[in-house]
């Protein structure tokens, strides 16, 4: 088998569209895994993605004939712009059908290479039924992402470089694993000339499907997959990889959503280039072995596959990655509602940075916040600071792994509330340790806060929305307050979203 593939690697016709891509230590992630750690970067294809090698590859293979009735191809992106810069390249007809989940940057590079679109169903196995369905009636070739020899063939290039490209041994390869295409490859190349070298398949939890057909030894078909790493959202791993995979395959490590999304920061903060979740899960699974292993001076490469993301969701991988690499603990704390407790509070947390802080007024007993602070050090540290907040009597609960806590709850934390005097102000606060708390300090006992947001935003300034219970004959005194403070400030007790979200009318 492998002498097969062997000679499909090396007579692939892939560098007639795609280029060598560069394998490029990544100096921050390997200092501080104690590693070193390299990235094959298969986002700097003319596709920003690896499926162009694998796409091109079959369809160079084409007969005259299926040329000239055309493809057909089902994919969540990358292996649809492939084949669609293929397609133009080759003269070729090419219709594609995605699925309705596949990002808008996609759907539009794809129609942007000339390639006609149908989205259908809301994964890659809708899509595809559908695909196959098409290529029946129409007579078309389909043209399969990943179970397919000569794609195969096409991603096993991507060995075969990284093997040319590295001086010196090289312990293992992480790859992220979708429906087997890349690792089958990549596997096969390796394990033919170097079998000591791991191969170390990475998919997302919440899509396993090489991982949980493997440990079935069948493949299996997945109930549901999530779709965040949409690259990789595949129900059932293909047949071929499969095939290779059990053989060749050392082992597959989960990831997840949170750790992706670290995992994009890690590459972003060594390269300055945004990868896609696919793209990123081979890093996390570096990361994760490392740590399991605890392994140090191992020559580890992750393939960079591609940066085909949504501008949009950087908001969402911005807020998880801090959870990803466990430096921030989010947590639910139980509060006396008086004044100066919340000053209190946060002189227990000292000098810890506070990266997000949620709070309304409920009633005059106790009061519920929804705390984030960012910690260094770890586990230690995440438990010396729970530690250290119920030796002093706060009530907690630890949602840091908490998914409805982190999609949900951290947004609707309030409501409306009946406080007595109360008046709205929007506080810029700079961004550095100690600020919250030099706030707290200067207004002492004096006012009772009702309302608190706050989230870090990685800018110079964070922004506060602060309800203050102030009655009239103090205003004075509050008025000295607020210039004393010397942070810029807005009065928004009049402004109209006031009444119709945050109090009882």
């Amino acid at each position: 088998m492998l002498n097969d593939y062997i000679k499909r690697i090396l007579t692939a016709r892939v560098y007639d569209v795609a280029i060598e891509t560069p394998l490029e230590k990544a100096p921050s992630l390997s200092a501080r895994l104690d590693n070193h750690v390299w990235l094959k970067r298969e986002d700097l294809q003319p596709v920003f993605s690896f499926k162009l090698r694998g796409a091109y590859n079959r369809m160079i293979n084409l007969t005259p004939a299926e040329r000239a009735r055309g493809v057909i191809a089902a994919s969540a992106g990358n292996h649809a712009q492939g084949l669609a810069l293929s397609a133009a390249r080759l003269g070729i007809d090419a219709l594609i059908v995605m699925p309705k989940t596949t990002p808008e940057i996609k759907v539009q590079s794809v129609a942007s290479r000339g390639a006609r679109i149908t989205l259908h169903g809301n994964t890659y196995n809708d899509a595809a039924e559908h695909a196959k369905q098409i290529a029946e009636e129409e007579g078309r070739t389909f043209v399969h992402p990943y179970d397919d020899p000569d794609v195969i063939a096409g991603q096993g290039t991507i060995a075969m470089e990284i093997l040319r490209q590295h001086q010196g041994d090289i312990d293992a390869i992480f790859v992220p694993v979708g429906g087997g295409g890349l690792i089958a490859g990549i596997a096969a190349y390796i394990k033919y000339l170097y079998p000591q070298i791991r191969i170390i398949g990475v998919e997302p939890d919440d899509a396993p499907c090489m991982y949980e057909a493997l440990r079935a030894g069948e493949r299996v078909i997945l109930d549901q997959v999530g779709i965040f790493a949409d690259g990789v959202a595949v129900r059932q791993v293909g047949e071929e990889p499969f095939r290779i995979a059990q053989r060749y395959v050392d082992e597959v490590i989960l990831v997840t959503t949170d750790e992706i999304c670290a995992a994009i920061k890690d590459i972003f903060e060594d390269t300055r280039s945004i990868t896609e979740p696919a793209g990123a899960l081979a890093v996390a699974g570096v990361k994760k072995y490392v740590e399991r292993e605890g392994c140090s001076d191992r020559q580890l490469v992750a393939i960079d596959s591609g940066a085909n993301i949504n501008f949009d969701r950087l908001r969402h991988v911005a807020e998880r990655a801090e959870l990803g690499e466990r430096r921030e603990l989010l947590l639910a704390v139980t509060i006396p509602e008086r004044p100066g407790s919340f000053r209190q509070f946060c002189d227990t947390l000292g000098q810890r940075a506070i990266t997000e802080f949620n709070y309304r007024y409920a009633d005059s007993a106790e009061a519920h916040i929804f705390v984030g602070v960012q910690m260094g050090r770890g586990q230690q540290e995440r438990e010396e600071l729970i530690r250290l907040l119920r030796d002093r009597d706060y009530p907690l609960v630890d949602m840091s792994d908490n998914e409805m806590a982190k999609l949900h709850t951290r947004y609707m934390v309030g409501g409306r509330a009946n406080a007595e005097n109360e008046r709205l102000f929007r506080f810029e606060f700079p961004e550095r340790p100690g600020a919250l708390l030099r706030f707290l300090n200067h207004m002492g006992e004096h006012w009772n806060i009702s309302l608190f947001h706050y989230r870090n935003h990685g800018a110079a300034y964070g922004r506060v929305l602060c309800g203050v219970q102030v009655p009239d004959a103090d205003l004075p005194a509050f008025e000295d307050f607020l210039q004393q403070l010397g942070y810029p400030y807005w009065d928004e007790s009049d402004n109209p979203v006031y009444p119709l979200f945050l109090r009882n009318r």
